[in-house]
């Protein structure tokens, strides 16, 4: 990808089990607070695992009665979180040619396929919704935001696993540097805290083990880490050409200073240490930097044993083990399509705010892990690179390189 110096961020939005915006979560992020909860539905007693990480803030007072029907629940999400974005970066002025969007998801509408399933089971095809099409496709949520700023330069949707919603940004970057448009709103989003998505992840010994004690079940990079959980969520940031944005006077939160994707081309779920290192060091090269330019690590860590152990390796191949490394899906979980542009988000504010959120709930490091992960919130004022990372199954694998305002 070319260099990337040149695209900003002048908006952001967030609907997390922190809270229903950026403000919130990023508060709840520095105050160490866990977003992680024991499921009560009726359909979660049988389940093997109960506890995940679920969006509190309630959509539907954001949103037109009319607007939540014809919704899955990823389309509210993302529409709340696009408004917020697109409110902060001032609502800009753009010919619709000239805007795009970009909102990645892993598995779209999948409460509405299993909803509809039953409702086609209990009563016939009389039953179903005639919205189910359009509420369970993939790109709902970048069609209905699109929609709403009237986007008619593109309105993309990759679907790459926990790396839909990184993978979104580095597309809306790379639109911006070829010249396609000058505005892209992009992120990305998952909603699958159900039944069917569960099993899968349990089946798989995915998930985190620990239901006894929901707020220390995502432990990245512990020890004692048994899994990841489950979190629904969307994170949407507004790009711009940076002499498009400075010339109707927007206020700069950051820069994506480079951005890399890549594809294993191996195991369908194991990930490939050489892999993430080269999606790393692309970025960097893009960025125009070198490792020890970077200042910290906002890392993909999902809390499971061989991931964790994996990505750490790659981390101190490209950056060392002295640079702070955290993950902050120790407090909202692991928001699968959300989660890379929720990391995007925290390591802005990071960079803006001089402040880092730890890494809730490492208490003993593990011995094979050589990195310097941080459990507290830290100090990191003057800090002017972070990486942050994003990895799929599938193989996909993105890496941002992300510069100070």
């Amino acid at each position: 990808m070319m260099n990337a110096l040149g695209v900003v961020v002048t908006g952001m939005g967030a609907m997390t089990p922190l809270g229903g915006t950026v403000a919130r979560t990023w508060e709840g992020l520095l105050d160490g607070q866990s977003g992680i909860e024991v499921l009560h539905e009726p359909w979660a007693q049988e389940l093997p695992v109960r506890v995940a990480g679920l969006v509190t803030a309630d959509p539907a007072a954001s949103l037109s009665t009319r607007e939540y029907r014809r919704m899955d629940r990823c389309g509210h999400l993302s529409l709340v979180a696009s408004r917020e974005a697109w409110d902060q970066a001032g609502r800009p002025a753009v010919e619709p040619d000239r805007l795009a969007v970009v909102i990645g998801s892993g598995y779209g509408g999948l409460g509405t396929v299993l909803s509809q399933i039953r409702a086609l089971d209990a009563g016939g095809s009389r039953r179903v919704s005639p919205h189910t099409l359009t509420q369970m496709m993939v790109n709902g949520p970048s069609a209905w935001v699109s929609i709403d700023i009237g986007a008619q330069g593109g309105a993309r949707t990759p679907v790459s696993a926990c790396a839909s919603g990184a993978e979104a940004i580095a597309q809306g970057v790379e639109m911006i540097l070829s010249g396609v448009v000058d505005v892209v709103v992009a992120g990305g989003v998952d909603a699958c805290v159900n039944e069917l998505a569960i099993s899968g992840f349990a089946q798989l010994r995915a998930l985190s083990t620990s239901q006894g004690d929901p707020a220390g079940a995502s432990r990245p990079f512990d020890r004692d880490r048994n899994g990841f959980v489950m979190a629904e969520g969307a994170g949407i940031i507004v790009l711009e050409r940076e002499d498009f944005a400075r010339a109707r006077g927007a206020g700069i939160l950051g820069r994506i200073a480079g951005a890399a994707v890549t594809s294993d081309a191996g195991d369908i779920v194991a990930a490939d240490q050489a892999i993430q290192h080269r999606v790393m060091q692309k970025a960097l090269t893009a960025a125009g930097l070198a490792g020890s330019d970077i200042d910290f690590v906002h890392a993909h860590a999902t809390s499971t044993p061989v991931g964790d152990l994996l990505e750490a390796g790659a981390i101190t191949e490209v950056v060392g083990n002295d640079v702070p490394v955290t993950s902050t899906k120790s407090m909202t979980g692991h928001l699968l399509g959300g989660a890379g542009t929720l990391g995007a988000i925290a390591t802005i504010e990071a960079l803006r705010t001089g402040q880092l959120p730890g890494t809730l709930n490492f208490e003993n490091p593990d011995p094979d892990i050589h990195l310097n992960v941080i459990s507290t919130t830290t100090g990191c004022a003057g800090s002017k690179a972070a990486i942050t990372n994003a990895f799929g199954f599938g193989g996909h694998s993105t890496a941002l390189v992300v510069t100070a305002a």
